[in-house]
């Protein structure tokens, strides 16, 4: 399986977001962009005027992550606005089989994202529906916490489950990947993997993505 890396502006300077994409452009295979409303999640940090101003000065495709009430509004607008991948999370989504059929509609990647108490099994039906599924490994809500351990048997049935289908779905993982905690998300199964703190918080940003991505290859094998 291909390995991509997808760094998260969470962690980036929020005053130079430009210059903060053009630090991972070349090495990063997506900019991930956490959308909060301080509703579904205790934060708030950027919605759609400003990944429309962002879209117009970045080279990297978008991964737009909406951690947000009623994204059934609101995701498909992201779509249409640009990004390459837009996620809603499972237990916010109201219609997510329209939902997710409209982010495609759109000429997105459609994903969809489950909290870490969030049974797999719940949602095993609407796997065929999605491009990406995507696991969170922390609580989602801020950047910077530790991985949680617990997932990686979700991550493995996750790949079992994917396997299952017969489709090319990519398996998400977002929270504390480190060069400490990649290869382990790795082979579990993730092969695409969501890092803020260790690459924007490292001295050369590119050079972090590159160190993780070749960690996640030897440990994918």
């Amino acid at each position: 399986m291909a390995i991509q890396i997808s760094p998260s502006i969470l962690s980036a300077d929020f005053a130079r977001l430009a210059d903060e994409a053009a630090a991972v452009s070349g090495a990063a295979d997506w900019l991930h962009v956490d959308v909060m409303d301080n509703h579904f999640v205790p934060n708030l940090t950027l919605g759609l005027p400003v990944v429309e101003s962002l879209l117009k000065a970045v080279t990297v495709p978008m991964d737009c992550h909406l951690m947000i009430e009623d994204p059934d509004r609101w995701a498909p607008a992201y779509a249409e606005a640009g990004a390459g991948s837009v996620t809603v999370h499972a237990e916010a989504a109201r219609s997510p089989v329209r939902t997710l059929r409209e982010i495609r509609g759109q000429g997105a990647r459609a994903g969809l994202a489950l909290n870490p108490g969030t049974a797999l099994e719940s949602y095993a039906d609407l796997v065929p529906e999605v491009d990406m599924l995507l696991l969170m490994t922390v609580e989602p809500g801020f950047g910077g916490q530790r991985f949680l351990d617990i997932v990686l048997p979700k991550i493995r049935r996750a790949r079992e489950l994917i396997a299952a289908t017969g489709g090319s779905i990519w398996l998400q993982v977002d929270g504390g990947i480190t060069d400490e905690t990649v290869e382990r998300a790795a082979e579990a199964g993730a092969d695409v993997f969501v890092a803020g703190s260790s690459v924007y918080k490292a001295e050369d940003p590119a050079a972090a993505v590159q160190a993780l991505r070749a960690q996640a290859e030897k440990a994918a094998g």
